[in-house]
């Protein structure tokens, strides 16, 4: 999409019928902050709330069924219970005029025998131990080789992702984004190197994409396809993650995905700045040239960089992480191009209110 040369992080944007305020995105970002049942809490209500000056709120990865689980004290969107829950939060997001999507996760192989029902071990496109630790309500601990999903069984993860799609409209999201970043469950079928079936979702790209396809048009029959986002990570090599020829993977499942018309696609420039590691490095940005609608990418941004990758039509939204963690009010510091809070790493992942909902605003 070709935009006007004045375009800067500050302007609206609609996305189908719906207007974005601004073109800063709050990126998912897993806090592990979820309580009881791996339900939102008051207090993850109030961190989304501050936050609701964002353009959009793309939530943190949020589990579609229980076996899809990865990591403690991350949230579901699969229960009754976590609908009700949900619910307080896009209440409080949509009170502060803000638009916030639930971002739709399998972690797949990226899990652990001890957090999933009855000790089942985790679920991949194959057999393959990933290299390192996982992280469990126990510690640390080494990965476990999955269980490669049966063909017969696809359609249950394909009807896992639609159930959890009808539970965002019930939770009162006003759309969502489809994980197959990262190293997850879509992830892992795509790239090669995670792989190696034999039948209709193994091979070929064509292949290899087929459920990331399908998953993507099971959403869409539960959401207006402009409501619906998909994030990738062509060059991203975590949770050992590899694709033999990633430029070819990636402009496949890009020019692909156009035939659903989708709000936006998500991607992460995360990997670029290491070559070689997810397999041979190609110009990212050539993707943009590939999609015949809005783009939104990532990777370290500021409101300097962002803005320049807007006037040069390189994106039309950008996703912050870290700065959207410490400075909840982060499109007005940097309309007023007030200072911004520092980050502190220490508190991404799990704990308290310190490093959550404690950043001060700028009043």
């Amino acid at each position: 999409m070709s935009q006007s040369q004045d375009i800067t992080l500050l302007s609206p944007i609609k996305i189908g019928n719906q207007t974005l305020k601004n073109r800063l995105v709050m990126a998912p970002l897993t806090r592990n902050r979820a309580g009881e049942g791996l339900l939102p809490t008051e207090m993850n209500v109030t961190y989304y709330k501050q936050r609701a000056s964002a353009g959009l709120i793309i939530s943190e990865g949020t589990q579609i069924a229980e076996d899809a689980l990865g990591y403690p004290l991350t949230p579901g969107i699969h229960s009754e219970d976590q609908i009700v829950a949900w619910r307080k939060v896009t209440d409080a997001v949509h009170k502060e005029e803000g638009l916030i999507f639930v971002q739709l996760w399998h972690c797949g192989r990226v899990s652990h025998s001890s957090m999933l029902p009855n000790g089942m071990k985790p679920l991949a496109p194959s057999a393959i131990k990933p290299a390192g630790e996982v992280y469990t309500y126990e510690g640390m601990k080494p990965y476990e080789t999955p269980q490669a999903i049966a063909t017969a069984d696809i359609p249950k993860i394909i009807e896992q992702y639609r159930h959890a799609a009808c539970c965002a409209v019930e939770a009162g999201f006003d759309g969502v984004e489809i994980h197959a970043a990262n190293g997850y469950l879509l992830d892992q079928f795509l790239r090669d190197g995670s792989n190696k079936r034999d039948d209709q979702y193994g091979g070929s790209i064509e292949n290899r994409a087929r459920l990331i396809m399908e998953v993507t048009a099971a959403v869409c029959e539960i959401w207006d396809s402009k409501k619906v986002g998909i994030r990738l990570s062509p060059l991203q090599p975590f949770n050992d993650l590899y694709d033999s020829d990633p430029k070819a993977t990636f402009s496949y499942i890009v020019k692909a995905l156009n035939k659903f018309d989708l709000g936006y696609l998500h991607i992460t420039e995360m990997g670029a700045e290491n070559p070689g590691a997810a397999g041979p490095s190609f110009d990212i940005s050539s993707l943009r040239e590939l999609w015949n609608g809005i783009y939104m990418t990532n990777s370290n941004y500021d409101f300097a960089s962002g803005n320049k990758a807007l006037k040069e039509d390189k994106a039309d939204l950008i996703s912050f992480g870290k700065l959207f963690i410490a400075n909840p009010d982060l499109p007005e510091r940097f309309a007023t191009n007030s200072p911004l809070n520092q980050p502190d790493p220490e508190s991404f992942y799990g704990g308290d209110e310190k490093g959550y909902i404690d950043y001060p605003f700028m009043k």
